[in-house]
């Protein structure tokens, strides 16, 4: 069989980084910023199976239409991506949301209905626009002011998101705002998502303030504050001028000529006996050696590429369920939408029974991303609640999202461009019990020195979280070969 090999078990390293989407080219991009700094001889090689790098992240621009297939944007509050683009250079593309409409609708009763002002995932900033919001009854109102007398649960157990919810605001409180919210994040079950593995501030709110509103006045009265003496320049969420695709371009472009090939679909990563070093073996090229491994596919890939190597870590992996989703992009022109379009989109509860799980009006979040007098939407699809709708044709997608446009926004008519993107088995779900999956996971990598696994079924689903992990599982490579006797010593 032939094999890639650096002749030499000395400096320089190489590092096979597996997976072209963000998380491997971040990781394999600050390994190169760090081996530059601490004159660290390095040879990267970063494998990706499709004839693209970027992962779920792909920008298509047709007609004067800025088409994403995956994110669309960042949030701004986690430092890392800000921080990333600023090291890549990309400051000046950044393109925060239009100010004129930063709020947000949840469908009720078939209505489009504003969010309440202040309200974030499930704690409320301000409580006036809670409590004269038409989206919750006088009864769900009461109930949800009842977060206020209930006392914090002292019980270390794990709790759902749902029951959490449920516990402090009421059920419909879950029902009407908070599920649809945080399905727009994680496309799953409330029911089976685990609070501390997903949205861990929480739990941190109600154990130190022992009220969900409570918290969110200390915020809010922070953040004031903190503005005022800062002078923020963006709002929650900025994307990139030209298109969300240049952030994981910009990583590869900055990398050494030939560091990123594609078409390249990794087969078995298994141990060389002969020189005890990774061997990393493809589909249909040399295999190649490594001093070490960072593997950024989904945890179902990465599965499949170590059952030979560690059964037991492989069947671990493939115990982190996966939801899959359709984004569809779909432009119209503007008088063929009645909706005032008046926000950034909205969100649809599951108790609506509708389709769709939201539908977001890119052009009026970033008006750049289409022609003037039209309008571009993105309408999401799928999740752990209707895995079915990924499985039909492309005709009867068109015609399920055409047909709730129409009752939802009042839209008519053919639209002017639809492009569907299916994303199969994408979305890692943080279900009950996830941390310790994890956590096992990880312990039984450590019997593999300088075998790694990034990407986002482990510490965070959003765009800032992935380049923090895949960050840190860089600077830990750099570690291992500043100081390899420590390795050897493990």
């Amino acid at each position: 069989m032939p094999v890639d090999r650096n002749p030499n078990s000395t400096p320089p390293w190489r590092v096979v980084v597996i997976g072209g989407g963000l998380s491997g080219l971040a990781a394999a991009h600050r390994i190169y910023e760090r081996s530059a700094q601490s004159r660290l001889p390095v040879e990267l090689v970063v494998l990706e199976a499709k004839d693209r790098i970027g992962g779920v992240i792909w920008t298509e621009r047709r007609d004067g239409f800025t088409i994403e297939g995956g994110p669309d944007s960042f949030i701004t509050n986690k430092p890392w991506g800000l921080q990333l683009c600023q090291r890549l250079g990309l400051t000046e593309q950044l393109l925060p949301t239009d100010p004129s409409h930063r709020r947000s609708f949840v469908v009720s009763n078939g209505r489009l209905g504003p969010v309440p002002d202040g309200f974030v995932l499930m704690a409320p900033h301000r409580i006036l626009p809670v409590l004269t919001s038409p989206v919750l009854s006088w009864r769900g109102k009461l109930r949800f002011l009842m977060d206020l007398v209930i006392p914090r649960r002292d019980q270390e157990a794990e709790e759902s998101l749902a029951s959490f919810v449920r516990r402090r605001l009421g059920r419909e409180a879950l029902e009407k705002l908070v599920q649809p919210l945080v399905g727009g994040i994680y496309t799953g079950d409330p029911n089976d998502l685990s609070l501390r593995a997903t949205l861990p501030q929480f739990l941190a709110m109600e154990r130190e303030h022992g009220s969900l509103i409570r918290a969110a006045w200390r915020q809010r009265d922070e953040r004031l504050q903190h503005s005022r003496s800062s002078g923020a320049r963006y709002g929650l969420f900025v994307t990139l001028a030209p298109g969300m695709h240049t952030l994981p371009a910009a990583l590869a472009q900055a990398l050494p000529p030939g560091t990123v090939r594609t078409g390249s679909s990794v087969r078995r990563i298994s141990r060389h006996e002969p020189t005890g070093r990774w061997l990393v073996e493809l589909l249909d090229r040399p295999s190649i050696e490594a001093d070490a491994v960072i593997v950024s596919t989904e945890a179902h890939a990465t599965a499949r590429m170590i059952d030979a190597l560690d059964p037991s870590l492989a069947l671990q992996l493939r115990a982190i369920p996966y939801a899959s989703s359709v984004i569809v992009n779909v432009a119209y022109r503007r008088d063929q939408v009645k909706h005032p379009l008046d926000g950034f989109g909205a969100v649809v509860p599951a108790v609506e029974n509708r389709s769709i799980l939201a539908i977001s009006f890119i052009s009026v979040k970033f008006p750049q991303r289409a022609p003037a007098g039209t309008v571009l939407l993105r309408v999401f699809l799928g999740g752990a609640l209707q895995p079915n709708l990924l499985d039909l044709e492309d005709e009867a997608i068109g015609d399920l999202v055409a047909r709730e446009l129409g009752e939802l926004i009042g839209v008519s008519g053919a639209p002017i461009l639809q492009h569907i993107g299916r994303h199969p088995r994408s979305m890692p779900q943080y279900t009950l019990g996830h941390l310790e999956r994890v956590a096992a996971i990880r312990q039984r990598l450590s019997k593999h020195p300088r075998l790694f696994l990034a990407g986002i079924a482990f510490d965070g689903v959003g765009i800032p979280d992935c380049i923090r992990v895949a960050e840190a599982t860089a600077e830990r490579v750099v570690a291992e070969f500043e100081n390899p006797a420590a390795t050897v010593a493990a």
